[in-house]
Protein backbone atom coordinates (compact mmCIF):
# COMPACT_ATOMS: atom_id res chain seq x y z
CA UNK A 1 0.00 0.00 0.00
CA UNK A 2 1.40 3.38 -1.00
CA UNK A 3 1.01 6.15 1.57
CA UNK A 4 1.63 9.85 1.20
CA UNK A 5 1.67 13.08 3.15
CA UNK A 6 2.80 16.65 2.58
CA UNK A 7 5.07 18.75 4.73
CA UNK A 8 5.71 22.49 4.62
CA UNK A 9 9.40 23.31 4.32
CA UNK A 10 11.73 26.13 3.22
CA UNK A 11 11.78 24.38 -0.19
CA UNK A 12 8.01 24.51 -0.54
CA UNK A 13 5.50 21.78 0.17
CA UNK A 14 7.31 18.43 0.21
CA UNK A 15 5.51 15.32 -1.00
CA UNK A 16 6.45 12.30 1.10
CA UNK A 17 5.63 8.90 -0.38
CA UNK A 18 6.18 5.65 1.45
CA UNK A 19 5.19 2.11 2.13
CA UNK A 20 4.23 0.33 5.33
CA UNK A 21 7.16 -1.68 6.68
CA UNK A 22 7.32 -3.97 9.70
CA UNK A 23 11.05 -3.26 10.05
CA UNK A 24 11.08 0.52 9.51
CA UNK A 25 11.13 2.81 12.54
CA UNK A 26 7.60 4.20 12.83
CA UNK A 27 6.30 1.53 10.44
CA UNK A 28 6.82 3.52 7.22
CA UNK A 29 9.72 3.33 4.76
CA UNK A 30 10.22 6.43 2.60
CA UNK A 31 10.10 5.77 -1.15
CA UNK A 32 10.17 9.34 -2.43
CA UNK A 33 10.60 12.91 -1.25
CA UNK A 34 9.72 15.49 -3.90
CA UNK A 35 9.60 19.28 -4.05
CA UNK A 36 7.14 21.33 -6.13
CA UNK A 37 7.93 21.38 -9.87
CA UNK A 38 10.72 18.82 -9.46
CA UNK A 39 11.97 17.12 -12.62
CA UNK A 40 10.69 13.53 -12.48
CA UNK A 41 9.17 14.23 -9.04
CA UNK A 42 6.42 12.06 -7.65
CA UNK A 43 2.79 13.10 -7.97
CA UNK A 44 -0.10 11.68 -6.00
CA UNK A 45 -1.67 8.73 -7.78
CA UNK A 46 -5.16 7.29 -7.59
CA UNK A 47 -5.28 4.58 -4.94
CA UNK A 48 -2.65 6.14 -2.69
CA UNK A 49 -3.66 6.69 0.93
CA UNK A 50 -3.20 10.08 2.58
CA UNK A 51 -1.78 9.24 6.01
CA UNK A 52 0.21 12.05 7.67
CA UNK A 53 0.47 10.06 10.93
CA UNK A 54 2.46 7.37 9.10
CA UNK A 55 5.15 9.98 8.39
CA UNK A 56 5.29 11.59 11.86
CA UNK A 57 8.83 10.40 12.65
CA UNK A 58 10.10 11.23 9.17
CA UNK A 59 8.52 14.69 9.33
CA UNK A 60 10.08 15.30 12.76
CA UNK A 61 13.55 14.49 11.39
CA UNK A 62 13.05 16.67 8.31
CA UNK A 63 11.92 19.62 10.45
CA UNK A 64 15.00 19.15 12.65
CA UNK A 65 17.20 19.18 9.54
CA UNK A 66 15.63 22.42 8.31
CA UNK A 67 16.15 23.86 11.80
CA UNK A 68 19.89 23.12 11.51
CA UNK A 69 20.29 19.64 13.02
CA UNK A 70 23.31 17.88 11.56
CA UNK A 71 22.40 14.37 12.68
CA UNK A 72 21.88 11.95 9.82
CA UNK A 73 18.41 10.76 9.01
CA UNK A 74 17.59 7.46 10.67
CA UNK A 75 14.37 6.44 8.94
CA UNK A 76 14.20 3.56 6.48
CA UNK A 77 14.04 4.01 2.73
CA UNK A 78 12.47 1.71 0.17
CA UNK A 79 15.32 0.11 -1.80
CA UNK A 80 14.78 0.98 -5.46
CA UNK A 81 17.04 1.60 -8.42
CA UNK A 82 19.59 -0.27 -10.48
CA UNK A 83 22.78 -1.63 -8.95
CA UNK A 84 24.68 1.32 -10.45
CA UNK A 85 22.18 3.85 -9.04
CA UNK A 86 22.37 2.17 -5.62
CA UNK A 87 26.18 2.51 -5.64
CA UNK A 88 25.98 6.17 -6.64
CA UNK A 89 23.28 6.88 -4.03
CA UNK A 90 25.34 5.14 -1.31
CA UNK A 91 28.21 7.48 -2.22
CA UNK A 92 25.85 10.45 -1.88
CA UNK A 93 24.84 9.29 1.59
CA UNK A 94 28.53 9.25 2.59
CA UNK A 95 29.04 12.97 1.83
CA UNK A 96 29.32 14.68 5.22
CA UNK A 97 26.90 17.44 6.23
CA UNK A 98 28.26 20.88 5.36
CA UNK A 99 30.62 19.67 2.63
CA UNK A 100 30.48 19.29 -1.12
CA UNK A 101 32.05 16.92 -3.60
CA UNK A 102 32.22 16.58 -7.35
CA UNK A 103 30.85 14.14 -9.91
CA UNK A 104 34.42 12.96 -10.55
CA UNK A 105 34.93 12.25 -6.85
CA UNK A 106 31.70 10.23 -6.78
CA UNK A 107 32.97 8.24 -9.78
CA UNK A 108 36.23 7.53 -7.94
CA UNK A 109 34.37 6.60 -4.76
CA UNK A 110 32.39 3.87 -6.53
CA UNK A 111 35.30 2.65 -8.66
CA UNK A 112 33.88 3.97 -11.92
CA UNK A 113 36.16 5.46 -14.57
CA UNK A 114 36.49 9.25 -14.58
CA UNK A 115 34.69 9.26 -17.95
CA UNK A 116 31.56 7.93 -16.25
CA UNK A 117 30.67 11.37 -14.92
CA UNK A 118 27.70 11.71 -17.25
CA UNK A 119 26.31 8.34 -16.04
CA UNK A 120 26.97 9.49 -12.46
CA UNK A 121 24.98 12.67 -13.17
CA UNK A 122 22.11 10.65 -14.63
CA UNK A 123 22.00 8.38 -11.56
CA UNK A 124 22.08 11.40 -9.26
CA UNK A 125 19.27 13.00 -11.27
CA UNK A 126 17.17 9.86 -10.72
CA UNK A 127 17.53 10.13 -6.91
CA UNK A 128 13.98 9.83 -5.53
CA UNK A 129 14.95 11.09 -2.05
CA UNK A 130 15.93 14.73 -2.39
CA UNK A 131 17.32 16.27 0.81
CA UNK A 132 17.57 12.88 2.53
CA UNK A 133 20.03 11.44 0.02
CA UNK A 134 22.07 14.64 -0.36
CA UNK A 135 22.56 15.04 -4.09
CA UNK A 136 22.55 18.79 -3.44
CA UNK A 137 26.12 18.37 -2.09
CA UNK A 138 27.47 17.43 -5.53
CA UNK A 139 28.84 20.38 -7.51
CA UNK A 140 30.84 20.89 -10.66
CA UNK A 141 34.62 20.38 -10.70
CA UNK A 142 35.01 24.15 -11.09
CA UNK A 143 32.92 24.79 -7.96
CA UNK A 144 29.79 25.76 -9.87
CA UNK A 145 26.33 24.71 -8.87
CA UNK A 146 25.21 22.25 -11.49
CA UNK A 147 22.00 20.34 -12.11
CA UNK A 148 19.55 19.69 -9.33
CA UNK A 149 16.14 18.13 -9.98
CA UNK A 150 14.58 20.54 -7.47
CA UNK A 151 16.13 23.61 -9.11
CA UNK A 152 19.37 25.48 -8.47
CA UNK A 153 17.77 27.95 -6.06
CA UNK A 154 16.75 25.07 -3.79
CA UNK A 155 20.23 23.56 -4.11
CA UNK A 156 21.73 26.90 -3.08
CA UNK A 157 19.29 27.13 -0.16
CA UNK A 158 20.19 23.63 1.11
CA UNK A 159 23.93 24.28 0.79
CA UNK A 160 23.46 27.61 2.59
CA UNK A 161 21.54 25.90 5.37
CA UNK A 162 24.48 23.52 5.79
CA UNK A 163 27.08 26.31 5.54
CA UNK A 164 28.55 24.85 2.34
CA UNK A 165 27.73 27.42 -0.37
CA UNK A 166 30.47 27.18 -3.03
CA UNK A 167 32.08 30.38 -4.27
CA UNK A 168 30.82 30.07 -7.83
CA UNK A 169 27.09 30.13 -8.53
Amino acid sequence: MTLYATLDSPLGELLLVGERSATAPGGTALASLSVPDQKRGAVVQEGWTHDPAAFAGIARQLRAYFDGAQDPFTFAAVPRGTDFQQRVWAALEAIPYGTTTTYGAIAAAIGAPRGAVRAIGTAIGANPLLVVRPCHRVIGADGSLTGYAGGLERKRLLLGLEGAVPDAA
